[in-house]
């Protein structure tokens, strides 16, 4: 059974940088297309990023787009994150999730993943 574990959330000033990274075990992590989603309090979760299992195809939202870079090192099992230009509206829990079938269009959809991390608080504030 596939799980993941987040980290590298925090508390930082707007325009600061954060490097959230996504780690697997229980299965090769190569096996698996991963998303980050982001779940603002009173808010839905968001797909922030996506990252096929080679780590040749990645999409990133608009709203983080020029800001945001996905990447992958399977032979460490672990997927990062890498966030710059941070705003107050980046504040958020960030999750990762995997799914071992290409969700395609649908990365962003949380229903086309069947496991979740259990997220990492990423704080922008002055």
């Amino acid at each position: 059974q596939l799980q993941l574990v987040e980290s590298g959330g925090g508390l930082v000033q707007p325009g600061g940088s954060l490097r959230l990274s996504c780690a697997a075990s229980g299965s090769a992590l190569s096996y698996y297309y991963i998303g980050w989603f982001r779940q603002a309090p009173g808010k839905e979760r968001e797909g922030v990023s996506y990252i096929s299992t080679s780590g040749i195809i990645t999409r990133v939202a608009d709203s983080v787009k020029g800001r945001v870079t996905i990447s992958r090192d399977n032979a460490k099992n672990t997927v990062h994150l890498q966030m710059n230009s941070l705003n107050t509206e980046d504040t958020a829990v960030y999750y990762c999730a995997a799914q071992d079938r290409s969700p395609g269009s649908r990365w962003s959809s949380v229903d086309s993943y069947d496991y979740w991390g259990q997220g990492t608080q990423v704080t922008v504030s002055s």
